[in-house]
């Protein structure tokens, strides 16, 4: 008998705590590729915690796998000091609220403190919560914009930011110690409440959230004045009551919700993919959009840490703006204001991820704003503001921003903020909206004054037991044989950011940069575009960024084809 039989043998003659996965156990029992799916390896512990499919065996999310996980969390915190506590929350997804109360039950039962919320609450919400209770760690349960079937596990170090390598490595290698089985979980929930080792999360708390994302507010009254109406979409998940809530407390009367999408639902019958990113995600609230004649949508995903937002053209259509056109005009708009406040530091920084538009750093240069390049993952970005608060110069932070939709001003939030991002959105709408300008018109005049930085990403799958050897092999084949040319442009430099190095071709001069090993790639062409490759951390695909610089946007997107067509039918 093979390894996978062994383990789904195991698996089936164990007492089972949750039923559902009994059931699946015996629905496949005589399929072969089935058993070997969901053993053939187990559910690993990586920077960003756990992610997976749903349901029973090693290599799925389960109240198994995530009390192993856990219990190498309270292991790697014990280790550390006596009397340390835990922030939790989850989303909407399907088992979230489950495995919350499993991951509590096993800290607690390793004498960790928790505090839990107590109902659905949002990523940054958790992180605020790490912060506010000044906890050792923090867990958010979720699987962000991913289909139904996954639901994931993000573990959260004492700053608020994603746990760090080093303490992801001691929890995966204490984890890896703990039985499937194994894991201390001798009190039950319940228990924990009555002993006061698990602590709900108190309103209170809530309530310095929201006012601290109130106090950003460059315009206190723009909103009211400019009667902006807009369609809310929370893509059935957490957004729901923290960003209405935001909106009512900006003044904001006119906003209507995509009734349909508007309660929690793990299911997403309406949107298989409840990702803002993608227009399929937003059909009913752009249908509504248009009925309403409304002024702008807003989108947040599950876990409501990316907003998406689509606004009207001249010719009264919606049109969707993209993760780093947002992110540009955020940027544009809060330097602005913080100049005619008088609020804007002389050495602000502003911070993105080396993926994300280089436009904006042309706009932040033009205000006497630093910008900050960092490697892909928001813990990045909040690891800048750490050094800022570390010297008492948190103030000098403006905005942190990746081109996947993720946005965050203040310090007070250590990952990207959905509830942040939309009130910042919907201020900057209602305040260009008094000037007798659209969102789309300012970005115009951007364009016109640092030309047009056409960015576009395309994600290429690799799935089953295979598809992560796949990818080694596309990342090993470039790193060893980089093109010469793409599309017939130059190579003119290729930046490796896992050896930390970037060479210039022409000169054959190799220069350090001080980030992080991290497994990208980067080929900047003769005619100022580049090309990033990147792995995903965290599902089985390799992404490819382009960045096009053109003087008109037809242009752009026509040189984009041609250089993508190119370089994935020699690089894949």
């Amino acid at each position: 008998m093979n390894r996978e039989n062994e383990l789904y043998t195991a698996w089936l003659n164990e007492n089972l705590d949750d039923a559902d996965l009994k059931a699946e156990l015996l629905s496949i029992k005589d399929d072969s590729d089935a058993i070997f799916d969901r053993f053939y390896r187990d559910l690993s512990f990586g920077t960003a915690g756990l992610r997976g499919v749903i349901g029973a065996g090693t290599n799925r999310m389960n109240i198994y796998t995530v009390r192993k996980a856990t219990q190498g969390l309270a292991d790697m915190l014990n280790e550390k000091k006596e009397g340390a506590s835990v922030a939790i929350s989850y989303d909407s997804r399907i088992k979230s609220d489950l495995f919350a109360k499993e991951a509590a039950r096993v800290l607690a039962s390793n004498g960790i403190k928790v505090y839990i919320t107590n109902r659905l609450m949002p990523t940054p919400v958790l992180s605020f919560c790490v912060r506010a209770h000044n906890c050792d760690g923090g867990i958010m349960i979720t699987a962000s914009h991913n289909p139904s079937v996954y639901n994931g596990y993000k573990a959260y170090g004492p700053d608020g930011c994603q746990m760090n390598e080093q303490d992801s490595e001691k929890v995966l290698h204490f984890a890896d110690k703990t039985d499937i089985f194994g894991a201390n979980c001798s009190l039950s929930f319940e228990e924990g409440l009555e002993k006061g080792i698990i602590n709900y999360v108190k309103e209170e708390v809530y309530e310095d959230y929201y006012n601290k994302v109130r106090s950003l507010a460059e315009e206190k009254d723009a909103p009211k004045k400019a009667g902006l109406h807009i369609v809310y979409t929370a893509l059935n998940g957490t957004g729901n009551e923290p960003v209405r809530e935001i909106f009512k407390r900006m003044g904001i009367d006119k906003v209507t919700v995509v009734k349909e999408q508007e309660m929690p639902d793990g299911n997403f019958t309406t949107c298989p993919y409840p990702n803002p990113e993608i227009r399929e995600a937003l059909t009913l609230g752009i249908e509504l959009c248009i009925k309403e004649n409304a002024d702008l949508l807003i989108a947040t995903d599950p876990d409501a840490d990316r907003v998406g937002i689509a606004v009207k053209d001249s010719d009264g259509k919606l049109k969707l703006l993209s993760g780093n056109t947002v992110g540009v005009l955020l940027l544009d708009y809060l330097a602005k204001r913080k100049t005619e406040n008088g609020t804007l530091l002389e050495n602000s920084i502003y911070v993105k991820s080396i993926v994300s538009t280089s436009l904006a750093d042309k706009v932040a240069e033009s205000y006497g704003i630093t910008p900050v390049n960092v490697l892909t993952g928001f813990k990045y970005i909040g690891e800048q503001i750490r050094l800022l608060e570390e010297k008492g110069e948190a103030d000098r932070f403006v905005l942190g921003f990746e081109e996947s939709y993720g946005y965050l001003s203040g310090s007070f939030v250590r990952d990207k903020d959905a509830v942040i991002g939309s009130q910042l959105i919907a201020e900057m709408a209602s305040y260009y909206k008094l000037c007798g300008k659209s969102l789309l018109d300012v970005y115009s005049e951007i364009e016109k004054k640092f030309g047009v930085y056409y960015n576009n990403v395309k994600s290429f799958t690799f799935e089953g037991a295979s598809g992560m050897e796949k990818m080694a092999n596309i990342m090993k084949s470039l790193r060893n044989n980089a093109p010469e040319k793409i599309a017939g442009y130059k190579v003119v430099k290729v930046t490796d950011y896992k050896t930390s190095e970037k060479k210039d071709i022409l000169s054959g001069k190799t220069e350090k940069i001080s980030l992080p090993s991290s497994n990208v790639l980067e080929y900047t062409l003769e005619n100022n575009c580049a090309l990033i490759v990147r792995p995903s951390g965290t599902e089985p695909k390799i992404k490819f960024y382009y960045t096009i610089v053109s003087d008109t946007q037809e242009n752009a997107e026509k040189l984009c084809a041609e250089i993508s067509k190119d370089a994935e039918a020699e690089l894949l």
